[in-house]
């Protein structure tokens, strides 16, 4: 009834204010109400947890605290004060309240399902066990009881008991999603996900407007293999339920997977719009704009969702990505320690670092190596029993090949000429292919494959079962900590012989477990060995093998001869441009006033992002005038703009890598500058293994005066561009049989290796 004017209405009561959320309107009433002599304990705590909850959380544990003291026996305020403590990540704090609330209380379900998700967030399902278990008894109709109890069980590998609480949990609370999902997930596990399939099919039989039952079919469907009925399922079901976030979540993780980005992206788009609140959903949509190569608008939402909701282990290690990719190195870094101090027991901020760091200028080989250890500490490993291999030193291996980029990408045109000249009576090849694709390069590694393995299903230690089970004799990482990357399996050891090659090989992976590193002696000299964990398994020319695509544009006459000036090009990612490039570049063109600079990236499509670029250029006297950005463009034309580029400047520390052999390809030298990370060489291989090692520079000033001295020379730059092709096809660069022995040879003496130990 709305009170007739001149009326008091009903007071608000603070305490259903505190609980339908509105702290803030609660507070000042609750503050008036303890004021008074005769304000009840009940009234003193809710406005200590209104006070929590407006961010004044030292008064608010201060008074919690004194209400514990006078109230020994009341298991009420060390609930709310571990419920603080849990709220700002300081779980240790936490969990010792919690502990205290059960030695008050031992049925206290709040606190035993509590504790339990703590040490469940630490991985450590065995201590979560018997506070579930009990739990469950107290209070057997909560289904989050039963679905935390089958997320232990899983944590300790008892699939089959967990495929049963997970199904109790569902029993009890139909509606939720993630507990159909999560069955699936323990069925799969289990080996009874026949007899599950069956039961979904059922379901979705007798009514298939069931929206739940469609997405665990449809997620059970994946781990299968079935991927065009998974996607039916699950695209039928967001249909269904559009306002399901989980549901949404899946089916765009699903469609990127399938490499159906711009479809993935549209549905996180509008699952967020449906629900800005879940920071999942956020932090999901940002990941594949990242992967679309829209790093500024993944960067902007994931600093929105970071204001709404805090700090966050996945948001942040997101945003070290989006960071990083926009040329902001010491940024990324940045947020990457700071997620390291907020959450110190998490592996992502370390590995979010691991990936950042190379890219930062002055990381010396020893600073990269000690962070790549700290996260390769933190890596899960299983207790796997011992392998069994024959130690036959010459038969025929199987060779396991573990990325999500056997397809057209830089690990793809690197390496698939080398494993197409490996003898197949020598070595089986064995693919474990994450995200798996059927363009023109993947199509080449299943030509070659004997199996094909989707793996998008296992977690690490399931892909470590898998494996075993192919039983592989040599695996070869080609992903590394990447976009799909799986080299956090071989902390499990999925085979006798583990090797890093390419795909993010940007140094030593920093695991023990991974016993060589595939280099040559221009990314790796002597001396250098103390920088890798690995042993160095050099080859005696270049590292990779570059594959040149067929439609690559004829090379052009030399583009300074008919303008008059030299244009320095470069085409690497915007990941790469540290303040010093910058600087070294504009030093340059002071030096060469009439040259021009061409620049190509995805991220220059962003405008915010050009003209912070050119900005960056202009604080160093260099006209943005001289300057051209451009943005993506099919890969046909991104080679043919080299006709438009006469000396490409390579970026440092983080050298180019397949963007020096595309160039070099086009009759294109690049000038490098060698570090001491193996990023900060990749140039320098490929260019000595063409043959021009003249190209490299050892310091700053001695690659300032290559690139000036060369830019004055503009005959000789026209004669090696006219014949460049021809020198780099007939080098080792591209000489796929002889690299396929070299490497034949090498991974052959990694057997015999182990076959002596």
């Amino acid at each position: 009834m709305i009170p007739a004017a001149g009326e008091a209405g009903p007071a608000p009561n603070p305490a259903g204010l505190l609980a339908s959320g509105q702290a803030r309107a609660a507070v000042p009433l609750l503050r008036r109400a303890v004021q008074r002599d005769d304000a009840s304990p009940a009234t003193h705590l809710n406005l200590a947890i209104a006070e929590d909850r407006i961010g004044n959380r030292q008064q608010a544990r201060r008074m919690i605290e004194r209400l514990a003291q006078i109230y020994p026996d009341w298991d009420e305020p060390p609930l709310r004060l571990a419920e603080s403590f849990r709220a700002e990540g300081q779980s240790d704090l936490a969990a010792q309240a919690y502990g205290r609330v059960l030695e008050l209380n031992p049925s206290r379900t709040e606190a035993l399902l509590s504790l339990a998700v703590l040490h469940i967030g630490k991985g450590d399902g065995l201590s979560a066990q018997p506070l579930l278990l009990r739990c469950c008894r107290v209070a057997p109709d909560s289904p989050e009881a039963w679905d935390a109890l089958g997320i232990s069980l899983m944590l300790t590998g008892d699939a089959p008991a967990a495929e049963s609480a997970f199904a109790q949990a569902q029993l009890l609370n139909p509606g939720a999603v993630v507990f159909a999902l999560r069955r699936v997930e323990a069925a799969f596990a289990a080996g009874s996900h026949e007899a599950e399939l069956a039961r979904l099919e059922l379901v979705c039989k007798q009514n298939p407007l069931d929206a739940i039952a469609l997405s665990a079919r449809g997620l059970l469907l994946e781990r299968l293999g079935r991927r065009p009925e998974a996607l039916d399922c699950l695209e039928a079901a967001s249909v269904l339920a559009p306002d399901d976030p989980a549901i949404a979540s899946l089916f765009a993780g699903l469609l990127g997977c399938s490499h159906r980005l711009a479809e993935a992206e549209a549905a996180l788009a509008r699952a967020v719009a449906i629900d800005p609140s879940n920071v999942q959903l956020g932090n999901d949509h940002a990941a594949v704009l990242i992967r679309m190569h829209r790093p500024a608008e993944a960067r902007r939402g994931l600093q929105g969702v970071l204001a709404a909701h805090g700090k966050q282990p996945g948001l942040l290690c997101n945003l070290v990505n989006a960071t990083v990719s926009l040329g902001l190195q010491r940024e990324a870094e940045a947020i990457a320690r700071d997620a390291i101090a907020q959450f110190p027991d998490s592996l992502l901020p370390w590995r979010a670092l691991s990936n950042a760091l190379p890219y930062r200028e002055g990381v010396g080989g020893s600073e990269l190596l000690d962070v790549l250890q700290q996260c390769a500490k933190r890596l899960p490993r299983s207790a796997l029993p011992e392998l069994v291999n024959s130690r036959e030193t010459d038969r025929r291996l199987r060779l396991g090949l573990l990325s999500g980029t056997l397809k057209t990408h830089p690990v793809g045109w690197l390496t698939v000429a080398g494993f197409e000249n490996l003898d197949p009576s020598r070595f089986e090849i064995i693919c474990l292919a994450q995200n798996g694709a059927w363009d023109p390069i993947a199509r080449r590694f299943r030509a070659i494959a004997s199996e094909w393995h989707d793996i998008d299903g296992f977690d690490d230690a399931a892909l470590a079962r898998h494996a075993r089970g192919l039983s592989i004799d040599i695996l070869i990482d080609l992903g590394g900590y990447g976009d799909a990357g799986r080299m956090t399996a071989c902390a499990h050891r999925l085979a006798p012989v583990q090797i890093k090659w390419v795909g993010m090989q940007s140094h030593s992976s920093g695991i023990p477990e991974m016993d060589w590193f595939l280099t040559d002696a221009w990314e790796t000299p002597a001396g250098f060995e103390h920088f890798y964990t690995e042993r160095l398994l050099r080859l005696p020319d270049g590292y990779v093998c570059y594959s040149p695509p067929s439609y690559a544009a004829e090379v052009a006459a030399l583009p300074a001869l008919s303008s008059g000036y030299p244009t320095f090009g470069c085409f690497n990612n915007l990941a790469k441009l540290t303040p010093a490039t910058i600087r070294t570049w504009s030093e340059i063109l002071v030096r060469v006033p009439k040259a021009r600079l061409l620049l190509k990236s995805h991220q220059y499509a962003d405008e915010a992002t050009a003209e912070r670029m050119l900005g960056a250029f202009a604080l160093h006297g260099v006209d943005p005038g001289r300057i051209e950005l451009r943005g993506p463009s099919p890969h046909r034309v991104l080679l043919a703009e080299y006709n438009q580029v006469d000396i490409a400047l390579d970026p440092f520390p983080y050298s180019g890598g397949l963007t020096t052999c595309e160039a070099l390809w086009m009759g294109v030298p690049t000038v490098t500058l060698a570090g001491q990370t193996f990023a900060s060489r990749h140039s320098m291989s490929h260019m000595c293994n063409v043959g021009l090692e003249d190209w490299v520079a050892d310091h700053r000033a001695r690659y300032i005066e290559i690139v000036v001295q060369r830019a004055g020379d503009l005959r000789a730059l026209s004669d090696l561009r006219a014949v460049l092709r021809t020198q780099v096809r007939s080098s080792p660069l591209c000489d796929a049989p002889r690299f396929g022995r070299n490497l034949a040879d090498a991974l052959r003496n990694t057997w015999r290796d182990w076959c002596r130990t």
